[in-house]
């Protein structure tokens, strides 16, 4: 069992979802159940699975949790993009969002590596 906030891919994932949080309150209100819930639901599923497969009892556990917010990620990824698409967050932000998607998913692959190299 790992403390999740001990983690850097966790904190940056974590960061990730709030800049999420600040990004979608400016999108319109007749999407708060559409796309904004959609976009939130995927950003909170990273860090929360990452701090579930913490919690769980062995490593081959926990990489099954990083995948299943791996797998978060690609969906927030498509979203911002469609969000983007959509003219409703500014290109400066969605660059912004991008690129620590993009890096917060080095991370959390290169942790996957290390848990699937610890296993063995």
């Amino acid at each position: 069992m790992k403390d999740f906030r001990s983690l850097k891919v966790w904190e940056k994932s974590h960061g990730l979802n709030l800049k999420i949080y600040k990004v979608t309150e400016s999108f319109s209100k007749h999407e708060m159940y559409g796309v904004t819930s959609q976009i939130r639901r995927a950003a909170v599923s990273i860090p929360t699975n990452i701090a579930e497969g913490c919690g769980k009892d062995s490593d081959a556990e926990l990489k099954r949790y990083c995948l299943i917010a791996m797998g978060s990620s690609s969906e927030l990824g498509y979203l911002l993009l469609l969000v983007n698409d959509l003219g409703y967050v500014q290109e400066d932000n969605y660059q912004e969002l991008q690129n620590l998607l993009i890096e917060m998913r080095k991370m959390l692959n290169a942790f996957i590596q290390k848990l699937k190299t610890d296993s063995h």
